[in-house]
């Protein structure tokens, strides 16, 4: 009878890095790739932990990835953009190669300035949806931004003052969905909240010719919603310092933003950060911070007053 071996076999030790390996670690496209990922990922407002979980793979990975040292596989990119609602083809940075049409339309709009892209955008949405006069979409007035800007609190106001529907659409969604955010978020997935969003907004848009309706702070991080509020509603993005929306959020008896999270402030600067220019794509914008809410909402009726064409007022 043999006797078995009890001799324990220790794990060998790492393999040195090779050239190659230190290439890779220098590599600019892998630098680009942790760049535009960790752009998804905040425009979202996801944490590296919370994406790692929702596509199931490795959160050490996904921040080598993000480092631009990890040399990701295909399925494990396919992952990420299931969960961050984007293809591939934007993953890597090459959105507009899907078709002649695509590469011809992208020539047309390299290097354009933001404001002729802005009226390229307009234009194709003219083409394609039905159109909206300018007096009709400004009857709608949509306050967008982070939580803690103030949209509920002065929407309110604002809607009590002109005596129209104030649409909470975070509310909407819950009622078209049948069940809260949270729910929509763990039984479905973000891909699901997106579509719901999507649907809710449209649905407020057919049933009210005027109103004031506060957004969900993430709506920029979908296109097609994005283009739809755009569209149909005239758009005030709220504005504030980080310090500013955390602790108002806090003073809610929200502690969700910093519980166990020891990075929430730069998360939350990194958000604000990815989201600002689509924020800035709102037809005017007001600073709420620094103010109490009388003064908030005078600025708003302003700056309204201002903006919106005279026959909407």
């Amino acid at each position: 009878m043999t006797q078995k071996s009890s001799a324990v076999h220790l794990p060998r030790p790492a393999t040195p890095l090779t050239d190659v390996a230190l290439d890779a670690e220098r590599d600019p496209f892998l630098a680009a790739l942790g760049e535009r990922l960790r752009m998804l990922r905040s425009r979202r407002g996801l944490t590296r932990k919370a994406l790692a979980r929702l596509a199931a793979v490795s959160e050490r990975h996904v921040a080598n990835v993000e480092s631009g040292v990890g040399n990701a596989s295909i399925q494990f990119l396919r992952q990420l953009t299931a969960v961050l609602n984007c293809s591939l083809a934007e993953m890597i940075g090459d959105e507009t190669a899907s078709s002649p049409e695509w590469l011809m339309i992208r020539e047309i709009l390299r290097g354009r300035s933001e404001a002729e892209l802005a009226a390229g955008r307009i234009a194709l949405t003219g083409v394609f949806e039905a159109p909206t006069s300018e007096a009709a979409r400004c009857q709608r007035v949509a306050l967008i931004g982070l939580r803690g800007a103030g949209k509920s609190t002065l929407g309110r106001v604002l809607a009590e003052e002109w005596k129209v529907p104030f649409v909470e659409l975070s509310r909407h969604i819950e009622t078209i969905a049948g069940c809260s955010i949270g729910e929509i978020y763990a039984l479905y997935g973000p891909n699901a909240y997106r579509r719901y969003e999507f649907r809710a907004l449209e649905d407020v848009i057919q049933r009210f010719p005027k109103a004031v309706i506060a957004t969900p702070g993430g709506i920029v991080s979908d296109p097609a919603t994005f283009n739809l509020l755009l569209s149909h509603c005239f758009t005030v993005w709220l504005k504030a310092t980080p310090e500013e929306h955390m602790a108002r959020v806090v003073a809610q008896g929200d502690l969700r933003p910093i519980e166990g999270n020891r990075e929430a402030m730069e998360d939350l600067k990194q958000i604000i950060g990815s989201r600002t220019q689509f924020y800035a794509k709102a037809d005017a914008s007001v600073d709420t911070g620094g103010v109490e809410q009388e003064e908030a909402y005078r600025r708003l009726a302003d700056k309204l007053r201002e903006s919106r064409p005279r026959q909407a007022i």
